[in-house]
């Protein structure tokens, strides 16, 4: 059998050895949707579904990509009122397969992405269900006991936004494709308006609806992609749920997926105030954190245009990146576009 990119053979030996139950051969399916960790889907000879995630091919910036951290934090939450896959195994051992990788229970759910398909398999009733549950499941993350989940010293308890702008402008630094004079000098500005920072909480830092894994009713049931998950600032989320998230009456975002337009879904404000009451948190200082979740998309996409630049995902057509630059120029003004009424 010809294996994908990124598993080698030795995988089939560590998967017999370390993850109970599994029984080779193994069939391995790269799951579609990403542009960073690979997330393979593995099926074993006895019926059993895994999956497998690894670092990207090509590029990796020093600060991501951390395997043994992203397991940490799923294995942290199984008892908590987070959904997560469960945790099986993690392999360090660069001799197995090149870089670190770790493997958790499949479980069997749906992505949704399009809006099409939000229609057709929620239907109205199940895009409201997913809304609510998505914030609700957003307060939950918040809520964790860090202590009981061992994640007390996941990262520092102080100055998380100050922390993320500083990393994700040095991101953008390390990688530059081009000048980039609107999202350094709302980078400039932000820094000068971060407000007071209250106790921290776990923080997703990439949180939307096809992060998340929900039944057919719109119930998240798992929670997905935990690769910049740290401690931090709650209202960080929240405002980055507001950039992703698009309702059926809101303004288009600088983020172009119209998914969450599909009869049914809450609209933004609606999203809001039910996190609010929900979780209790104040939230009266939300746009400063909307503009810092479009200043951080523009850097979160300018860094897939450059990993997609360089090849790291295989040679790509110059005009299918057109929409990366674009999503990261509008996505920079949305932010500055926030910050002047706020002045």
């Amino acid at each position: 059998m010809t294996l994908p990119n990124g598993i080698s053979e030795n995988v089939e030996s560590w998967l017999v050895a370390n993850i109970d139950g599994a029984v080779a051969p193994f069939h391995y399916t790269q799951i579609a949707g990403g542009h960073s960790n690979l997330t393979f889907k593995v099926d074993d000879a006895a019926g059993h579904s895994y999956v497998l995630r690894r670092p990207p091919l090509g590029h990796r910036l020093a600060s991501a990509h951390d395997m043994g951290r992203e397991h940490r934090i799923i294995a942290g939450l199984a008892h908590s009122a987070v959904p997560v896959a469960p945790a099986l195994g993690l392999c360090t051992d660069e001799n197995v397969n090149e870089l670190p990788f770790y493997v958790m229970s499949f479980v069997g759910g749906h992505v949704i992405r399009e809006k099409s398909v939000a229609e057709s398999l929620l239907g109205e009733s199940g895009c409201r269900r997913a809304s609510e549950s998505i914030v609700d499941t957003m307060a939950a993350i918040h809520g964790v006991d860090l202590v009981a989940a061992g994640l007390n010293d996941l990262g520092k308890h102080e100055g998380y936004i100050a922390r993320q702008l500083k990393r994700w402008h040095g991101n953008i630094l390390e990688q530059r494709t081009r000048d980039l004079p609107l999202v350094d000098s709302v980078y400039e500005e932000l820094m000068k308006r971060i407000p007071e920072q209250g106790a921290a909480t776990l923080v997703h830092g990439d949180y939307r609806l096809d992060n998340c894994m929900v039944d057919a009713h719109g119930n998240v049931i798992a929670v997905l992609d935990w690769e910049i998950c740290t401690l931090g600032d709650p209202m960080a989320d929240l405002g980055l749920l507001m950039v992703y998230w698009t309702g059926p009456t809101d303004e288009a975002s600088a983020w172009s997926n119209p998914v969450n337009t599909a009869a049914g879904f809450m609209n933004r404000a609606e999203l809001a105030e039910r996190y609010a009451r929900v979780s209790g948190r104040d939230i009266s200082q939300l746009s400063f954190y909307e503009a810092f979740a479009f200043w951080k998309l523009a850097c979160i996409i300018e860094g897939v245009y450059a990993r997609y630049l360089g090849g790291a995902l295989g040679q790509k057509d110059p005009a299918e990146l057109e929409p990366f630059r674009l999503q990261v120029e509008g996505a920079s003004q949305r932010a500055a576009s926030i910050l002047e009424k706020l002045s």
